[in-house]
């Protein structure tokens, strides 16, 4: 189990890291790009700058000049003078042809924001300063786009990711879950080899009345439900409405005999019989195991309550101790198969627990501290119908 866990976990980091180096590269090849880009667009406004230049200089353009000035791209561009006045807009949406109008300066700061303006003066031959304007642009629409490349990027990894890791995850318990089945089918089927020729040998030994021999048989009866139980865990059971204080009440006198006398057994259950569908040998089979798990958790010495409490439309029941608890670290972890803190063991139980409760009868298992000691306290909730 832990060089699986160990593995597990160093898959886990594997990927992790291949993730955060391919999102690292896509974010860098895209800033890379988009510099590039950007430069060249820059390039494109500073030609178009010298050409408005020329224009200035010398009305006459040659047919280099005024082609330049006529191709400027998709770029939004705005020309100011030295009064910041608008006198020049190409690639602009607005709704007004008024050059003061509230809309386009707003435009006008928005591109000021986007990149530094290009200057366009213009000195006569005495060096005095005659033109004096200011070029501002904004980016093109592909650069524009450029800008969101990366995050749909990421998103489409995201969900590329979320959708492996859950037909992953799904496959997974798929697979737990015939592993589940198998396993409780084939013990099954071992115990009930043996089981009934014991059964064979129980009926020729009544004929001598015998203490040991009905003890013999309260132990037989009790492994033929350990092996009803695995049979009906390895297939879907039946839910039968029928009473639940009494199951919950002989579980655990029933266990109650087999324990310490130093521990204090408390039973608190409605006086009113409580009616709801389920399957009393697996709902039995899971108090069983909390009911054991407090008790070794309690080392034969403490306090043990079992309680339920009937809602409108559920039941709550509550099997709590008083032992040392379970760290917090683990609690997200107790449900897990294999998982144990016992020395012996396989660490089904809680598992088990888990599966009888949430997959066969749609209810919910939790754990949480003991309100009143330092133990631990497990709720099962289960529908009324």
């Amino acid at each position: 189990m832990k060089q699986s866990n160990n593995f597990n976990f160093k898959a886990k980091n594997t990927w992790v890291i291949f993730t955060f180096i391919l999102v690292i590269l896509i974010l860098w090849n895209t800033n890379a790009l988009f510099n590039s880009l950007s430069l060249q667009e820059r390039s494109k406004m500073e030609l178009w700058a010298m050409a408005q230049k020329e224009y200035i200089k010398n009305p006459t353009l040659s047919n280099l000049t005024f082609e330049v000035l006529q191709r400027s791209g998709t770029n939004p561009i705005i020309q100011v003078d030295e009064f910041d006045k608008i006198i020049e807009i190409r690639n602009v949406d607005w709704d007004s042809k008024k050059e003061d109008s509230i809309k386009l300066y707003n435009i006008l700061s928005n591109l000021r924001k986007e990149n530094d303006p290009i200057s366009i003066q213009y000195e006569n031959e005495k060096g005095e300063l005659i033109i004096n304007q200011k070029l501002y642009y904004g980016n093109s629409s592909i650069l524009k786009k450029l800008q969101y490349y990366p995050l749909a990027l990421l998103l489409i990894i995201f969900l590329f990711g979320a959708v492996l890791y859950f037909v992953l995850k799904t496959s997974r318990v798929a697979e737990q879950n015939k592993l589940w089945a198998a396993m409780a089918k084939e013990t099954a089927h071992q115990l009930g080899t043996p089981l009934s020729s014991m059964m064979g040998w129980i009926s020729l030994l009544k004929e001598k009345e015998s203490l040991p021999i009905k003890e013999i048989e309260k132990d037989i009866k009790r492994l033929n439900l350990i092996s009803d139980r695995f049979s009906k865990v390895g297939s879907i059971p039946n839910l039968e409405p029928q009473v639940i204080n009494s199951v919950i009440e002989q579980t655990t006198l029933y266990l109650k005999k087999r324990s310490s006398e130093h521990i204090l057994f408390e039973i608190k259950l409605p006086q009113k019989e409580v009616i709801l569908p389920f399957n009393s040998q697996l709902i039995s089979w899971t108090l069983e195991n909390l009911i054991k798990n407090g008790i070794d958790a309690m080392k034969g010495k403490g306090r043990l309550s079992i309680q339920m409490i009937e809602q409108k439309s559920k039941v709550e029941i509550y099997v709590c101790d008083s032992g040392s608890g379970i760290k917090d670290e683990l609690l997200t972890s107790i449900f897990n198969p294999g998982f144990t803190t016992k020395k012996r063991g396989w660490g089904l139980g809680l598992s088990l627990a888990k599966r009888i409760v949430e997959d066969f009868h749609n209810g919910r298992i939790t754990v949480n501290k003991n309100g009143q000691s330092q133990g631990t306290c497990f709720q099962i909730l289960l529908n009324k119908s």
